[in-house]
């Protein structure tokens, strides 16, 4: 987590016309681009970076991030005002963007501990119309018509994460099973396309610092052109896991603390959705596949050296975990799905 801070200040003072003393402050708990809260001169901003060493292709894209929140500033979707984009290595080592901090509630839990009983209710069904305020935006409306390619989304995306995974020095079996399962019984492509966020859970929005509302979306280096369906089924990722897997609701009392059921969730988010099929068993099996894959290029960075998080090697293995949730649900053996 250690930056250039001499070569950062005089290319933030540049960037601001002011030579004012920076702070910097490492931001803990992230497992994707390494993230700073920057203060200068009375400004008080966020660094986000690509991590330095070798990483899996295609990963870690802060310029995708900073695209995307750039196109979507004026649009429904609550999302920070991202500032500058630097894209020179010689700078920091990696491309970085800086974008102004805003003051909110981050959850790492699901279960939201220290929230009252009526607001989680509501934070989680603010987080299902929040999706469907992102699916509801055209893409060519805002410049991104072309951020991803049109059709056949999560054909390609099974041979993508497919070939992440063969890339890293892993062996997982549940997962081998899922490469050859989700091809095997993908939906037919019915042509839905909406601007897909890829990583859209709980931990990565913030929350008004009182009220249960949804006042950014963060975190945006996955999104892409794709079936709004994918990132339903991600985030539905809290009712299929443990809290030692990433803060998730089963074997707490989740039911009693306010938290809508699954279907309540899904069926807000259908309320204020564009139509779209039902979700599907094979969405949520997609989701936590891609899921695992994410946590073998963890592993793969904490072997390395270059992982974002201090906890990296700790959480690596929650591949194997979440390949293994993936297949419970391939065999209804954990909360089956119901087409409404």
């Amino acid at each position: 987590m250690n930056i250039d801070l001499a070569a950062f200040q005089a290319w933030l003072q540049n960037k601001l016309g002011s030579g004012a003393e920076i702070s910097v402050e490492p931001v803990a708990g992230g497992q994707s681009n390494p993230t700073w809260f920057v203060e200068c001169g009375g400004c008080r901003l966020v660094l986000r970076k690509k991590p330095a060493g070798d990483i899996l292709p295609g990963a870690h894209a802060v310029e995708r991030e900073f695209r995307v929140l750039s196109a979507l500033s004026d649009s429904v979707v609550p999302v920070p005002r991202v500032l500058w984009l630097e894209e020179d290595e010689t700078v920091l080592g990696t491309p970085f963007y800086v974008m102004e901090r805003l003051d909110g509630r981050v959850f790492s839990k699901c279960d939201l501990p220290g929230v009252p009983e009526a607001d989680r209710r509501e934070m989680y069904l603010d987080m299902a119309r929040t999706l469907a305020a992102l699916h509801s935006v055209r893409p060519e409306e805002v410049g991104l018509g072309d951020f991803g390619r049109p059709g056949d989304y999560f054909a390609r995306q099974i041979r993508r994460w497919s070939r992440q995974y063969e890339e890293a020095e892993a062996e997982i079996p549940a997962l081998d099973v899922l490469k050859d399962w989700l091809p095997a019984n993908t939906p037919r492509d019915d042509g839905a396309s909406a601007i897909a966020h890829g990583d859209f859970r709980l931990g990565n929005l913030l929350f008004h610092p009182t009220e249960p509302k949804v006042i950014a979306v963060l975190d945006w280096e996955l999104s892409t052109l794709g079936h709004p369906l994918a990132d339903l089924g991600f985030c539905v990722i809290p009712w299929h896991s443990s809290p030692d897997e990433y803060g998730g609701l089963l074997g707490t009392r989740w039911r009693e603390s306010g938290i809508p059921t699954r279907d309540e969730f899904v069926a807000e988010y259908f309320a204020h959705a564009p139509t779209q099929p039902p979700l599907l068993p094979f969405h949520v099996a997609f989701a936590l596949f891609r899921f695992s894959v994410i946590f073998v290029g963890i592993a793969e960075r904490a072997r390395k050296g270059n992982a974002a998080a201090a906890n990296a090697s700790q959480v690596g293995p929650l591949a194997e975990r979440f390949a293994e949730r993936a297949l419970e649900v391939v065999r209804g053996e954990r909360m089956p799905f119901k087409s409404r």
